[in-house]
C-alpha cells in the first residue's frame, strides 16, 4: 500500500467527510448512553500542513489544503462551527494560531475531541508507521485503543459492541480495484452481526456510473434506512479524475438529513469552487 494521507490532509474531501462526521457523532450523542466509534482506516492523529512532499520527478507537490480547510477557515455559520472549532483547537495545540491552518486533525483526533467519558474509540490502521504515530498520539488515553490491523476484520472482531450503539467509519484509500466490493461484503458482515449500528462509508466520485453501481450493490443487502451525501467539484466531462466525493450512511441518526443539508450548503458556498454542487439522497427512505 503506497497511500499516505499526508499528501491530501485538509483538502476539500477531508472537509466534507469531517464536517459530516462531526454531525453524526453529535447526532448519536443526543442520547446519554455511550457509543463505540470504530474507525477502520484511521490514519494518524493529525498532520503538519507545512510538510513538503515531492513528486516522482523531484518537484514539490502542491498542497491541497488551501482549496479545502484554507477556504472555510473563517466563520461559515452554525453548520460548520462545531467542526471548525475542533480543527482550530487542534491547530493551536500543535503550535499554530487563528490566522491560518498549519496543522490538521485526522478523524480519530476529531472524534476524540467530541468523546464523552461514556464513549469508546477503537482505531484501526494497517500501515505500521501510521499505526505507531496514531498510538503515540492517542493510544495512552482512557477508552481509546489503537489496533495495527486490517480494519475490515474489525467488523467481525468488534461487533456487536457492549455499548449496543456504534458508529463505524469506513474510509479506505481506494488503491485496490475491488475496494467497493470489499466494502460491500464488509457491510454485509457488519449488518449481519450488528444490524442497529450506524455505518458511514466515504467514497471518491470518479464518474457517476461507478458511484451509482456502488449504491445498487448496497441495495442488494436490503439495508435499513440509508442516506447518501455527495459533493462534486468538477463536471462529468472534465479531465479531473476525482470529480468529488460522497458519504453513505446506513442507519443515520434521527433528523440528520436537515443537518447534512445545512453542512452541504455551507460547503458549496464556503469552498467557492465554480463547479461545486451537492446532492442529498435517500437510497432507502427512513419510514
Amino acid at each position: 500500500m503506497n497511500y499516505r494521507h499526508l499528501y491530501h490532509a485538509g483538502n476539500y474531501a477531508d472537509v466534507f467527510k469531517h464536517a459530516l462526521l462531526v454531525r453524526l457523532v453529535r447526532g448519536l450523542q443526543r442520547k446519554e448512553k455511550g457509543i463505540l466509534y470504530l474507525d477502520t482506516h484511521a490514519g494518524r492523529g493529525g498532520y503538519d500542513l507545512g510538510t513538503t512532499t515531492l513528486l516522482p520527478d523531484g518537484r514539490e507537490r502542491a498542497p491541497e489544503w488551501p482549496e479545502g480547510i484554507g477556504r472555510v477557515w473563517s466563520d461559515h455559520g452554525d453548520a460548520l462551527r462545531d467542526y471548525l472549532d475542533l480543527v482550530r483547537r487542534f491547530n493551536c495545540e500543535r503550535g499554530g494560531d487563528d490566522s491560518r491552518p498549519c496543522f490538521y486533525p485526522g478523524s480519530p483526533r476529531l472524534v476524540a475531541g467530541l468523546a464523552r467519558p461514556v464513549d469508546r474509540l477503537a482505531l484501526c490502521e494497517l500501515q505500521p508507521d501510521e499505526a505507531e504515530a496514531l498510538d503515540a498520539d492517542l493510544g495512552r488515553r482512557p477508552r481509546i485503543s489503537v489496533h495495527a490491523m486490517d480494519g475490515y476484520t474489525a467488523l467481525r472482531a468488534m461487533l456487536p459492541p457492549p455499548e449496543k450503539r456504534a458508529l463505524v467509519l469506513i474510509d479506505p484509500p481506494f488503491e485496490a480495484q475491488e475496494e467497493f466490493a470489499v466494502i460491500r461484503n464488509s457491510l454485509a458482515e457488519g449488518l449481519r452481526r450488528f444490524a442497529g449500528g450506524v455505518y458511514a462509508v466515504w467514497y471518491p466520485i470518479t464518474d457517476r456510473a461507478r458511484s451509482e453501481r456502488f449504491w445498487e450493490n448496497l441495495l442488494e443487502l436490503s439495508p435499513p434506512p440509508t442516506l447518501a451525501a455527495e459533493l462534486r467539484v468538477a463536471a462529468e466531462n472534465t479531465q479531473v479524475r476525482m470529480k468529488g466525493c460522497g458519504l453513505v450512511v446506513i442507519n443515520p441518526p434521527w433528523r440528520i438529513e436537515d443537518e447534512f443539508r445545512a453542512v452541504l450548503a455551507a460547503l458549496a458556498s464556503g469552498l467557492g469552487l465554480p463547479a461545486a454542487s451537492t446532492r442529498l439522497h435517500w437510497l432507502v427512505p427512513d419510514s
